[in-house]
């Protein structure tokens, strides 16, 4: 794996390859088997690959406002009146993670759905590092915009055999705080869990509001997963949600685990921690079941 790593990477000097072939088009391949560039290298050993035995599985488009919309489902073959959930990428997008985490709900009998939410603003999947997609693509990405296309993604479930009765929400970083505050957005949202997802920073028009604003008027349970080793996502930032939480009553909560940092749950990444993130996922399922959405 380090040998292929560093024969690919020896490319990205290189525009194109001799067939034609993009750099990073290559690289993606190479690299990842489908994972974002920008976050290589992949651990390999700790790649969670759920197959599609007995899943319907691959990539819709849906129109929203006259724009192609790619999403990612997946769901059991043939069956109908299915619990819908949402899959919310991190800035990388809808790569392989993603797409496998929407597996994992399928096989639990869910219709799950990762739409691509930076589609008018770029393809994360091919920027070459993290400050070119913070820069180039979430910067310009309008909270708004991303809020209609969820609902747009629901419904689309609603017409085609998902039971939005049962609606949950799921996203990790980025998606964590779109989590937040797609379930204020929307109260149809049954359940919502936010892996890490930022809670508080600077407003703007493109971003009036982070999940530390919406958290008192919040009568959607969201569950809130969060690595006390985080040093984005302070714990000061966290304690600061718990209040606003508190003081609008609401049935959400927060779980801190001690030994996780950021993107615990990313097991493609070093920052996998291998039992928070299994810890993380049952608790997200017992969530979704307590509060109706299955």
């Amino acid at each position: 794996m380090k040998n292929l790593i560093q024969d690919a990477q020896s490319l990205l000097g290189t525009s194109t390859l001799t067939d034609g072939v993009e750099r990073r088009d290559f690289l993606k391949v190479a690299l990842g088997g489908g994972f974002a560039l920008a976050a290589m290298p992949v651990v390999a050993q700790n790649v969670i690959k759920t197959d599609t035995a007995g899943l319907s599985a691959g990539t819709i488009t849906i129109k929203v406002g006259g724009q192609d919309v790619q999403v990612y489902r997946a769901q059991p073959a043939g069956k109908r009146k299915l619990p819908v959930v949402l899959v919310v990428s991190e800035i990388f997008g809808v790569h392989e993670h993603i797409a496998d985490v929407a597996r994992r709900f399928a096989k639990l009998g869910y219709l799950a759905l990762a739409p691509e939410l930076f589609v008018r603003q770029g393809d994360p999947s091919m920027a070459a590092s993290v400050a070119e997609i913070q820069r180039d693509i979430i910067a310009k990405t309008p909270d708004q915009q991303v809020l209609g296309d969820l609902d747009a993604v629901v419904a689309w479930a609603k017409a085609n055999g998902g039971d939005t009765s049962k609606l949950g929400i799921t996203g990790f970083c980025w998606g964590g705080r779109i989590t937040w505050l797609y379930a204020a957005h929307n109260p149809d949202v049954k359940a919502g869990v936010a892996w890490y997802g930022r809670l508080v920073g600077e407003h703007s028009v493109l971003f009036p509001r982070h999940p530390v604003d919406i958290a008192a008027r919040l009568t959607v349970p969201v569950l809130g997963l969060y690595g006390q080793k985080d040093t984005g996502i302070t714990q000061d930032a966290v304690a600061q949600m718990r209040e606003a939480l508190a003081k609008g009553g609401s049935k959400s909560s927060i779980v801190v685990y001690p030994n996780s940092g950021h993107a615990f749950h990313a097991d493609y990444r070093p920052s996998y921690v291998e039992a928070d993130a299994k810890d993380g996922f049952a608790r997200a399922l017992a969530w979704f079941k307590d509060h109706g959405v299955i």
